[in-house]
């Protein structure tokens, strides 16, 4: 099911301060990342990345999720800690026309003398929160026996 983003995802996604990493699986299921700043958010609450390079591991898995709807990872860190996973799918692979050319025009002005291979639509499915301290909170809250022993014994 497909959820809409926030408005602090989208001003995370828009940010040149967030790390944007994007995660796939490979033909024999092995996880693969990227760290990229070609991480968008795009209309309808939808997400897009832009893969410079044909032949790409990421691209050959992107290819791969799309034909066995097979579900990728972002995960975003913001520069003062907050931290996020999004779940998705892709669900359009864009290579020819106005689309395509407003971003290649813009990688290209950004980048230099690159290509542009495809802009890949994400649909959100899942959003969770992944900065500690809001994790360590819930994890204390909903599983207060999950401690190490040497935090609990008594002090002689």
């Amino acid at each position: 099911m497909s959820i809409k983003l926030d408005n602090e995802i989208t001003q995370l996604l828009e940010s040149n301060n967030t790390v944007k990493a994007l995660a796939t699986i490979g033909g024999h299921g092995e996880p693969y990342v990227i760290i990229s700043d070609l991480i968008y958010p795009y209309e309808d609450g939808k997400i897009i990345f832009l893969e410079l390079l044909e032949s790409s591991n990421t691209n050959n898995n992107l290819v791969r999720s799309i034909w066995f709807d097979k579900e990728i990872s972002l995960g975003i860190k913001a520069g003062n800690g907050r931290s996020h996973q999004i779940r998705g799918r892709i669900v359009k692979s864009v290579i020819a026309g106005k689309v395509f050319q407003k971003y290649y025009k813009s990688v290209r002005e950004k980048l230099g003398d690159v290509d542009l291979s495809a802009v890949w639509v994400i649909e959100p499915q899942e959003i969770s929160n992944e900065t500690f301290e809001d994790r360590k909170k819930y994890e204390e809250t909903y599983h207060p026996f999950f401690k190490h022993l040497d935090r609990i014994a008594k002090k002689q």
